[in-house]
């Protein structure tokens, strides 16, 4: 069947409605023929996967950013169809893509995806509460985090300031570091409650708590550089109590993935975790692979081998 090609035009800025053409373009020319749906709204690109899925599609890609990404595999993977994923990249951060090596060029990307190869990777799956004060569960491929993170992407996503950076990748980490130090600057570690598996629940002090499936997140930081996508584990990372100086000084760690060695981050490996709010009382607001769609608690459980992946065919491990 042909490829399903889901576009959110408003990512990159709304550089991809504005590169469309050129993009469809490289799409035909390693494709022929594609069907294409356009996002309009938050969900979209959940819904039109999940149906599509359902209609029998075979194969389905999502154009966009890491946002996009995540609403298209929640579709294929509410469906419970064995629809295989692919990625055109055309967002601001593209940490996903950097997981599986994938080519931000378009043209590029067009070609990896018609030369690659299928692999099956794991899902992280989280219960949260959200704005309606009511249960809800939703995967993700990427990373989500507790704390300094989700205040980050708030500023970013409010910041029109920024929208004088280009439409890039470089935009991406720009506007998270910018950020990044604005939030520093006036955060002060919290407690959280963590139960780690079968363990006991034990109380955390965080600036940020990463809940990682794969490596990259905040346009380019590299905050789990041992995450593995089909090694049925989360990579956990908490940033403690660490101060505003010591960040700007040690900030290159962050992309390189050494910021492990420092003395106030640790990291673990663990299947499922729950978190909540040391004060029951206190919102705390969660992100998942760049989105803030609610708050603890919140429970984490890895699903192994969940999605069908297209990679480029390389032999780089995933």
């Amino acid at each position: 069947m042909l490829p399903f090609v889901i576009v959110n035009p408003r990512s990159a800025s709304g550089s991809t409605r504005d590169k469309w053409s050129a993009v469809a373009s490289d799409l035909r020319a390693h494709f022929g023929p594609f069907t294409v749906a356009f996002t309009k709204c938050p969900g979209d690109g959940i819904r039109l996967a999940e149906q599509a899925a359902k209609a029998g599609r075979e194969f389905i890609i999502a154009c966009g950013g890491d946002g996009t990404i995540n609403e298209v595999a929640n579709g294929i993977l509410n469906s419970g169809c064995e629809t295989e994923l692919g990625i055109l990249p055309s967002g601001t951060g593209g940490d996903f893509r950097r997981s599986i090596n994938m080519p931000n060029s378009p043209r590029e990307a067009a070609q990896a995806l018609r030369d690659g190869k299928t692999k099956t990777i794991d899902a992280g799956k989280v219960t949260f509460q959200n704005a309606h004060n009511e249960s809800e569960s939703r995967y993700f491929l990427n990373v989500s985090s507790v704390g300094l993170a989700a205040s980050i992407i708030e500023r970013v996503k409010g910041n029109f300031a920024l929208e004088w950076l280009p439409a890039s990748g470089v935009r991406g980490r720009a506007a998270f570091a910018l950020s990044a130090l604005q939030e520093f600057a006036g955060l002060d570690a919290f407690r959280i409650r963590v139960k780690f598996d079968d363990d006991k629940e034990t109380n955390i002090s965080t600036l940020n708590f990463c809940i990682a499936n794969a490596s990259f997140f905040g346009g380019g930081m590299k905050i789990a550089p041992d995450a593995k996508l089909n090694d049925g584990f989360f990579d956990i990372i908490n940033i403690g109590d660490i101060k505003t100086a010591k960040v700007v000084l040690n900030a290159y760690t962050l992309y390189s993935g050494t910021h492990v060695d420092l003395a106030e981050v640790k990291s673990r490996r663990a299947k499922r975790i729950e978190i909540r709010a040391f004060d029951d009382n206190e919102h705390v607001r969660i992100e998942i692979d760049g989105e803030l769609p609610g708050s603890l608690p919140a429970v984490y459980e890895v699903i192994p081998n969940a999605l069908r992946l297209r990679v480029p065919n390389q032999n780089k491990p995933l």
